[in-house]
């Protein structure tokens, strides 16, 4: 299986590069607004030492992406694939955020769909975990066509184990 983990993507609202260990400031100043992070499981990760290290993560994942927005060319949040299940043709995406100034617009389904769109090359399944009381989350993981499949504890990196909601999208026919 050929699948990059981390491919330049881009459609009418959005694109997606590689993140580099150089855009931490960049991407920080999208991350520090408290609001972001209210329905999530971690939801201090708007603190700069909070937010290093789910950065940290992130590089690590070799899967993380810088969001863009096309016409203005501002970043505007990240994303990334992770757990890739060769055996179970699968795939995670998640660890999304978006600007606020972004919410509503259609960014978030632009991006969710160029990854599906791009990751169902390769496997037939799609895998989002989801912070149970996300509720912002799930019902746009439900507009997407997300199915709630069960329930997981997750450690997310370096941080305390959270009960997650496990959602899953099925390659179109």
């Amino acid at each position: 299986m050929d699948f990059n983990l981390q491919p330049t993507l881009e459609n009418e609202l959005i694109k997606i590069v590689p993140l580099q260990e150089d855009d931490f400031e960049k991407l920080y100043a999208v991350a520090s607004d408290p609001l972001i992070w209210e329905q999530h499981p971690n939801k201090n990760r708007y603190q700069r030492e909070v937010f290093q290290n789910f950065f940290k993560g992130a590089m690590e994942s070799k899967g993380a992406f810088l969001v863009y927005e096309k016409e203005t060319d501002r970043i505007i949040g990240s994303s990334r694939y992770y757990d890739l299940d060769e055996e179970n043709s699968s795939i995670a995406v998640g660890y999304t955020f978006i600007g606020r100034d972004y919410w509503g617009k259609g960014h978030n389904k632009a991006l969710k769909n160029l990854m599906f769109a791009y990751a169902f090359q390769f496997v037939d399944k799609i895998i989002l975990h989801i912070g149970e009381t996300n509720f912002r989350s799930q019902k746009a993981t439900e507009k997407l066509g997300a199915k709630k499949i069960g329930e997981l504890e997750v450690a997310y990196y370096g941080e305390p184990v959270k009960l997650n909601f496990v959602y899953q999208v099925d390659r179109p026919d």
